[in-house]
């Protein structure tokens, strides 16, 4: 039977070959390979399709009795599917007609699974079909209403390679249920099972034994304990006869001494294992184990030849958990511990293990296949560990209220004396969730419990420790956050826990404007995602890394950043630090005027609807940017009120450098003419930050106090605040805040009738935006400086002399605008917008806002 996949992941090779084909200046091949059931036939079928929609001419060597027919003035193409399987004759007359038609814009597109020399002939280029990513299998089972666990449709990716063949021909032959389960282990397809099955019926028996224990021991380094375990003496011409059956990979080197042998692909592996019984396999694995010295192999065999319970080997794979734990190799303690409650008989360990399992998955980050496993925890009794447990899987979901129910419950019921590192754990437990609601005092007390209960060397206590210092500098220590983690870089510099270090020493020293030492670390974080890190940790390195990437301009690698942290964050499940990135999504698409992305951003973040205050503040902030870059600054200060009542319990969003907002909230009250509200809410911030001396918050309130200064007519005094902003930000790479003061400097001094001035000091933002793509202020600048006539060539005017002001009221207004929206634009008074149109109207004989409009729809007067 053949599986139709449909042509889904391929649409990069489909506008490729399309834009080859319609790009044609004359004859050309195209050779389409990659293994059998990858899509090459299907790629083809798309083709024709596409083009021929097109209007290209679309022919194939069955309609071709004359092969140069298809070479001509017209867009051509000849598709050649099996071209490895077509006749030489065939390939050798397309190859002559081409010679013989050198101008033709025809393309011959080839699909081969084998290079033949006919094919080479015809000199090609090459497009090769790699598998499919994770994205377009999910779509395979959109596609076939199969609803698939994320760490299931993991598995299928990696099981299959890719293959869309396979991919299907799994979804398709495998019951609903079985999709639900994220821990199922996926079978080879009937059709490959069947087709070993034969391969390994014909072969020598030898050849059997070695492709069966290479099967077993699923390791490439490790021919000599498969060799040892299949009983072969004769090994290179053995595993010459295996490479030849195609179940086996063909070696890289020629060197004996370098040959790491493996099972051609996952599912190849699966279909070996099925033909060879559940009976042998355990003999194998019994025999690999006695074979091999590393105590983790060897109990990996043994686990492979359990089915049963075993207390002595659930024990020891509980330890050997523990101590990948301690590690912070928490997916391998993860399936440790599972493997352990699976071979444990005395329920109260069965259950400690499983909840152990549960716990590692989510120190690693994989929320997706914990959660398969809640309904089994929740089921057990009540322990302080499995309240623990369940608690950091709501914090990890966002969800703050049942989180602190759950770990005070767990603290409750505790015995300190008798659970002492189930007790750290909790305490490490209320660290994370003093990190996520911003209570920097809370953070530092817990992460000290912790410490002292389970040592600064356990794994609580280095967990606690990696985020003391975030604590610290919340509550207004920021030298000894410093000094803390300078002390703990040196104490923690390999494994995993160093990506956590790494991440909360980054986090600290971008809050103190300390940018390429932050740039160091959180990149150095990211990049140990490959080596084992955590994804939980991993997401959070990536959000601020992402921040980063934006105050210092890099926008486009900002939004790389993002798409990473968005796609981890749906394959582990994590809701916690999405709106992190979220929020520097939606400033980025709202200054470039991407509106619509801008909007889908919030909407990803609102729909999680988490309530800690690390996803609620920047989803606020989010939705303020969204207001501003519409000038809408009543609706700024209404998103952003909530925020100072929040302030009250929550002293890290007055703390300067962590949260950038009283300079947002303050610049719009004074945009909508609440100058006492805005001069209230920055004194008190002004104190603090020049408490703390921090550049990058200084500039920002200075920028908002300029506003304010500007708005009740101290230029002298405005324009010293806002020189200071500017030389505070000198040397600190914060693009964005440069263009921002230099944009509000200019608007103030232009109000005072500073025209020159005002010109050049918003010139300097609009070249500073330009440089960014931020093309809703760029247009704003331009409109600042024609409002000021200096850069309004009078023929620009019409033959009505309206006055620079005049134009730009008028051009807003015919948008569509309303007068309280154009003074948010130009920074005047609605009232000054309603003078302006008053004279507009006499001078151009309009007598309303839709005359108006359509006037200038039609042209300049």
């Amino acid at each position: 039977m053949i599986i139709e996949a449909g042509c889904v992941g391929r649409e990069r090779e489909l506008g490729e070959l399309t834009a080859r084909v319609f790009g044609a200046v004359g004859p050309s091949f195209v050779l389409v390979t990659g293994p059998a059931g990858i899509g090459k036939s299907t790629l083809l079928r798309r083709l024709r399709q596409t083009l021929a929609a097109r209007g290209a001419r679309v022919s194939a060597p069955a309609s071709l009795p004359d092969p140069s027919a298809a070479f001509g003035d017209r867009t051509a193409v000849v598709l050649v599917d099996d071209a490895d399987t077509v006749a030489a004759e065939m390939l050798a007359a397309l190859r002559a007609s081409a010679a013989a038609h050198p101008e033709a814009p025809t393309t011959v597109v080839l699909a081969a699974e084998h290079l033949t020399a006919a094919i080479a002939s015809l000199l090609p280029d090459t497009l090769r079909l790699a598998g499919l990513d994770r994205a377009a299998v999910a779509e395979l089972a959109v596609a076939r209403r199969r609803s698939v666990h994320p760490s299931l449709l993991d598995e299928l990716t990696r099981h299959t390679a890719g293959s869309p063949r396979e991919v299907v021909a799994l979804l398709e032959e495998l019951p609903d249920d079985f999709w639900l389960r994220a821990d199922a282990r996926l079978p080879a397809p009937a059709a490959e099972s069947a087709r070993v099955h034969d391969l390994l019926d014909r072969c020598r028996p030898e050849t059997r034994r070695l492709i069966e224990a290479l099967a077993v021991v699923d390791d490439p380094g490790s021919l000599d304990v498969a060799a040892q375990v299949a009983e072969i003496d004769d090994v290179l011409r053995t595993l010459d006869d295996a490479v030849g059956t195609g179940l086996v990979a063909a070696p890289a080197a020629v060197d004996p001494a370098s040959i790491r042998p493996r099972i051609a692909s996952p599912a190849m592996r699966a279909a070996i294992l099925q033909a060879t019984g559940l009976h042998r396999t355990g003999l194998l694995n019994l025999r690999a184990a006695d074979l091999v010295s590393d105590p983790v192999q060897r109990i990996r065999f043994r686990l492979a030849a359990s089915p049963v319970a075993d207390p002595a080997l659930a024990d020891e794979v509980a330890a050997l958990a523990a101590d990948y734990g301690a590690a912070g190799e928490w997916a391998q303690a993860a399936s440790l511990y599972r493997e352990a409650g699976r071979l444990t008989d005395d329920p109260l360990q069965h259950a400690e293990r499983v909840t152990l399992s549960v716990d590692a998955l989510l120190a690693d980050g994989d929320c997706h296949t914990a959660s398969s496993m809640v309904s089994a925890v929740e089921s057990l009794r009540e322990t302080p560990l499995r309240n623990a447990t369940l608690a950091y899987l709501a914090i990890l979901h966002g969800r703050s209220a049942e989180a602190r129910v759950r770990l005070d419950r767990a603290w409750d019921i505790v015995n300190f004396e008798r659970e002492p590192n189930t007790a750290a754990l909790i305490a490490q437990r209320y660290v994370l969730h003093c990190l996520v609601r911003c209570q920097g005092d809370g953070l530092v007390e817990w992460a000290d419990r912790a410490g002292a209960m389970a040592g600064p060397s356990s794994p609580a206590g280095v967990e606690a420790a990696a985020i003391r210092g975030l604590g610290l500098a919340w509550s207004g220590r920021p030298d000894e956050a410093v000094a803390a983690y300078e002390q703990l870089r040196s104490d923690v510099q390999f494994g995993t826990y160093a990506q956590r270090v790494a991440v909360g020493h980054g986090w600290l020293h971008l809050g103190l404007d300390d940018v390429d030492t932050a740039r160091t670390s959180l990149e150095t974080a990211v990049a140990l995602a490959d080596l084992g890190g955590s994804k939980r940790i991993t997401l959070w390195g990536l959000g601020w890394l992402a921040r980063l990437q934006f105050v210092t301009g890099e926008w486009d690698a900002a939004l790389t950043t993002i798409g990473q942290s968005r796609r981890l964050a749906e394959s582990s499940g994590i809701a916690l630090a999405t709106p992190l990135a979220d929020w520097t999504a939606t400033q980025i698409h709202c200054l470039r005027g991407d509106h619509a992305a801008a909007e889908a951003a919030v909407t990803h973040s609102a729909r999680l609807a988490g309530d800690y205050e690390i996803m609620q503040i920047p989803l606020l902030l989010a939705r303020a940017q969204i207001a501003e870059a519409a000038a809408d600054y009543n609706k700024v200060t209404r998103i952003l009120s909530p925020l100072r009542l929040l302030a009250r319990t929550t002293p890290a969003l007055t703390e300067p450098g962590w949260w950038p907002w009283i300079d947002v909230l303050a610049n719009a009250l004074v945009l909508d003419g609440q100058l006492e509200a805005a001069d209230t809410l920055l004194t008190p911030y002004e104190e603090r930050v020049a408490a703390r001396g921090h550049r990058s918050s200084g500039a920002r309130v200075r920028y908002a106090r300029g506003r304010y200064l500007g708005a009740i007519g101290d230029i002298p005094a405005a324009r010293r605040h806002f020189e200071e902003a500017l030389d505070l930000l000198d040397g600190l790479s914060l693009r964005h805040d440069e263009a921002r003061v230099n944009f509000a400097y200019g608007q103030t001094l232009r109000r005072a009738g500073k025209r020159r001035a005002a010109d050049t000091v918003i010139s300097t933002a609009r070249d500073i935006y330009q440089s960014l793509g931020a093309t809703t202020y760029v247009q704003r600048c331009d409109r600042e400086l024609k409002a000021g006539g200096l850069h309004t060539p009078r023929a620009e005017r019409g033959s009505v002399q309206l006055t620079p002001q005049e134009e730009s009221v008028t051009a807003l207004v015919a948008s569509g605008l309303t007068n309280r929206e154009v003074a948010a634009q130009l920074y005047i008074s609605p009232k000054t917008v309603q003078y302006h149109l008053t004279r507009v109207f006499a001078k151009l004989g309009v007598r309303s806002r839709s005359e108006l409009a359509a006037l200038r729809a039609g042209g300049p007067d």
